[in-house]
C-alpha cells in the first residue's frame, strides 16, 4: 500500500486524479473548511487558519442556509448515528415521510406526492419519464438558454452552451426547442414583442414540426440559471400555462436553482404566480446534502406505476433529516425576508455601480438571485467575456468567490447564502465594485 500523501501533495496532482471536465473548471481552489458565508483555503504563515473567502456562490445555490449551519449539521449527525442508508421501496424512514409531508406546504401548485432522488439532473430525468409515462406522448419542448443538468436526459433538454452537448449525441428523440424571452437582448427592444416572438416559436413548432397532441411536456426554468439569470416577463409564463392547458401538455418547472428561498419566495413559481404541473427540486432542499425530488399532484404522480422508476440512494435518511432542518431554519430564521431585504439593497447598490461603469449592460434579480451582465463599451450590447474573467480573478484575489453564467460567459451571478448580513453584503459589494471600476 502506498504511503498516504498530504493534501498539498495531492492538490499538485489534481489534473492527474480528476477528469478534465472537473479539474479544468475555475478556480479549483484548495479549501479546508467552511462556515456561514465563508470558505477557508489552506493554512499558511500569513493565514494560519486558511485564507478566508466570502462565498457569493453558495455551492451553486445549494447552501442557502450557509455552510455548515449548526442546526442542519446536528440533524444530519443525529440521523447518521441511527441509520445511514435505507433504500426507498424496501424501507421507509421517518425523515423520508416527514419531509414529504412538510414539502406539501411549500412546493408550488397542488404538489402533494414526491419521488426522491439524489440531484437536480435526476429530478429532471424523472420528470421527463413521468410526463411521457402518464401522457403516452413522446414530445418534449424545452427552451434556448436552458440548463437542466448533465445526465443524458437533462443534457438533451439543455441548450445554454453547445459545449454541454458536443460529442454526447444522439440525444433523446422528439425533443424540440423554442426561444426563451430575454428582454435585455431582444432585438425588438420591446418586452411585449419579445414575448410574442418567443411564443411564435411554439406556434411554428405546432404548425410545421410536431402536433401538440404528441407533446408530453414543456420543461422550463422559471428563471434561467446557467443561461444568464434571465427573468422572463410574467406574461410569457402565463401564456405557457394557457397553451399547456389548451393541449393537455404538462408544464414542468425546473426549480433546482430557484427553489427554497433563492428569489425571496419559496419558489420562483410564487414570484410569478404561475402553477406548474410537475416541479424539479434539488440544491437548496438540503443545504448541500445530496437530495433531489420530483413533485406533482397525486392525480399525476399516482399514475406512475410500480417498477416504472426507482432509486438506490434517493431519499437518503441523512439527507432527508438535513432537509427537514433546512426547512425549519428558513422559516424560523426569516431567510425569505432576509433574502428580499438584502437582495433589494444589493440591487440598489449595483444599479448605482452601473451608473459609474460603461461595461455594465444590465443589473437584474429577485431576492438573492442577482446577476450583472457585462458588455463591451460603446457597442450594441456586445458580450464582454474577457472583462468578466478579469473581474472574477480580481475578486478572488481579494477574497470574494463568484462564478459566471450566460451563453457567452458574459454575466456574473451574485448568490450568497440567504443568511448573509448587511456587513457581509457590504464587504462583498466593496470588493466587487473595486474590481469592476478597475476594469472600467
Amino acid at each position: 500500500m502506498s504511503q498516504e500523501r498530504s493534501f498539498d501533495q495531492l492538490y499538485t496532482h489534481l489534473n492527474d486524479l480528476l477528469a478534465p471536465c472537473l479539474s479544468q473548471d475555475w478556480p479549483n481552489m484548495a479549501v479546508e473548511w467552511a462556515e456561514g458565508v465563508y470558505v477557508y483555503g489552506r493554512g499558511d504563515e500569513r493565514h494560519p487558519q486558511g485564507k478566508r473567502y466570502l462565498d457569493f456562490l453558495a455551492g451553486f445555490g445549494a447552501c442557502n442556509a450557509g455552510h455548515n449551519h449548526p442546526r442542519i449539521v446536528a440533524a444530519a449527525r443525529e440521523q447518521m448515528e441511527r441509520m445511514v442508508h435505507a433504500p426507498v421501496g424496501v424501507m421507509a424512514t421517518q425523515p423520508l415521510l416527514q419531509l414529504a409531508d412538510e414539502l406539501r406546504g411549500v412546493v408550488p401548485g397542488d404538489a402533494d406526492m414526491f419521488f426522491f432522488g439524489n440531484s437536480g439532473s435526476e429530478a429532471v430525468d424523472g420528470a421527463i419519464k413521468l410526463a411521457r409515462y402518464i401522457t403516452g406522448r413522446p414530445g418534449l419542448i424545452a427552451f434556448m438558454g436552458s440548463f437542466h443538468g448533465r445526465t443524458m436526459g437533462a443534457t438533451t433538454v439543455t441548450a445554454s452552451k453547445v459545449a454541454y452537448r458536443e460529442g454526447h449525441g444522439p440525444f433523446l428523440p422528439d425533443t424540440y426547442f423554442a426561444r426563451f424571452p430575454y428582454p435585455f437582448r431582444c432585438l425588438a427592444g420591446d418586452e411585449k414583442v419579445c414575448v410574442e416572438e418567443a411564443l411564435g416559436d411554439i406556434e411554428r413548432l405546432f404548425e410545421y414540426v410536431v402536433p401538440p397532441q404528441d407533446v408530453a411536456a414543456m420543461l422550463v426554468e422559471p428563471v434561467q440559471g446557467e443561461g444568464g439569470y434571465v427573468f422572463p416577463p410574467r406574461s410569457w409564463l402565463e401564456a405557457l400555462r394557457a397553451i399547456c392547458d389548451e393541449h393537455g401538455i404538462l408544464l414542468i418547472f425546473d426549480e433546482v436553482q430557484t427553489g427554497f428561498g433563492r428569489t425571496g419566495e419559496w419558489f420562483a413559481a410564487d414570484l410569478y404566480d404561475v402553477e406548474p404541473d410537475i416541479v424539479c427540486l434539488a440544491k437548496g432542499i438540503a443545504n448541500g446534502f445530496q437530495l433531489g425530488a420530483v413533485a406533482a399532484p397525486g392525480e399525476i404522480m399516482s399514475r406512475w406505476g410500480a417498477a416504472s422508476h426507482g432509486t438506490t440512494y434517493g431519499g437518503n435518511p441523512i439527507s432527508c433529516a438535513a432537509a427537514l432542518a433546512t426547512l425549519e431554519v428558513i422559516r424560523e430564521e426569516g431567510l425569505l425576508e432576509n433574502a428580499r431585504e438584502q437582495g433589494k439593497y444589493m440591487l440598489d447598490a449595483l444599479h448605482d455601480l452601473q451608473g459609474e461603469s460603461s461595461i455594465i449592460g444590465e443589473v437584474r434579480g429577485a431576492g438573492l438571485m442577482i446577476a450583472v451582465e457585462f458588455v463591451e463599451p460603446n457597442t450594441d450590447m456586445v458580450p464582454n467575456t474577457e472583462a468578466v474573467r478579469r473581474i472574477l480573478d480580481r475578486c478572488l484575489e481579494d477574497g470574494l468567490l463568484m462564478y459566471p453564467c450566460g451563453h457567452w460567459t458574459q454575466t456574473i451571478r451574485l448568490i450568497p447564502p440567504l443568511t448573509v448580513t448587511r456587513p457581509q453584503v457590504n464587504e462583498g459589494l466593496d470588493i466587487f465594485r473595486r474590481a469592476v471600476l478597475a476594469e472600467s
